[in-house]
């Protein structure tokens, strides 16, 4: 399958009515066509199946998918493009195309966590105005909690700073990201369990008077002092 036949595949998989419901979770981009995530991991399954051995041909159909501006076939694009291939201009493009939470967070998760360039994301996003690419580098501190086991306890010191600098945002998409950040480093060890309810104390005696803050405090403490 080449992009263009994947693109008129997805078509014939277009829901009216899950497009509906994906609204009222705010999730689906400027262009949706209703396609669960199961069938886009199926699908994708097939296509890393397809072009096993030919990884330039997926990448290049994953970049043709993204440039679609359809919000399933840009998902599809970051379950199946090579993270060896990725660079940072690609990176910035669709970072700053983002418009939506899911795009975003399947987006981090599926592919920018596999890439070398996955420690640099959150310093290069986290001082954005844009919604979307702030919140990509809190998602990004989240991914690299849950699934990076080589990263040391001291890599995530500095993003304590970050989350209590951040936390008075009180756009939606921000502030839950920054949130989850904290609390899944908070979920990773003991250690970092005991930082993170540390951190939220903090942001609660600095940003009394911040409904975001006190939100993003709260939460973390209650979820996390039950680990």
């Amino acid at each position: 399958m080449d992009s263009i036949k994947i693109i008129q595949k997805l078509k014939t998989l277009s829901n009216p009515e899950n497009v509906e419901g994906m609204k009222r979770f705010a999730a689906g981009g400027k262009n949706t066509l209703g396609i669960s995530i199961p069938e886009l991991r199926n699908l994708a399954k097939n296509i890393n199946k397809e072009y096993k051995n030919n990884p330039d041909k997926k990448h290049k159909i994953a970049l043709e998918l993204w440039d679609s501006g359809i919000h399933e076939a840009r998902i599809l694009a970051a379950f199946t493009a090579v993270p060896e291939y990725a660079n940072l201009a690609d990176i910035d493009k669709w970072v700053h195309e983002f418009d939506s939470w899911d795009i975003c967070d399947q987006t981090c998760n599926s592919y920018f966590g596999k890439t070398i360039y996955k420690y640099e994301l959150v310093g290069r996003y986290v001082k954005s105005e844009k919604e979307f690419v702030k919140r990509t580098a809190f998602v990004m501190m989240a991914v690299l909690a849950v699934h990076d086991k080589k990263i040391t306890d001291k890599n995530f010191e500095p993003y304590f700073k970050l989350i209590i600098e951040k936390s008075t945002d009180e756009r939606n998409f921000v502030k839950k990201a920054v949130n989850w950040a904290l609390r899944q480093i908070g979920k990773r060890n003991q250690n970092l369990n005991k930082l993170a309810i540390k951190t939220a104390r903090k942001i609660i005696k600095k940003y009394p008077d911040s409904k975001s803050a006190r939100w993003i405090a709260n939460d973390t403490v209650k979820e996390l002092e039950t680990k």
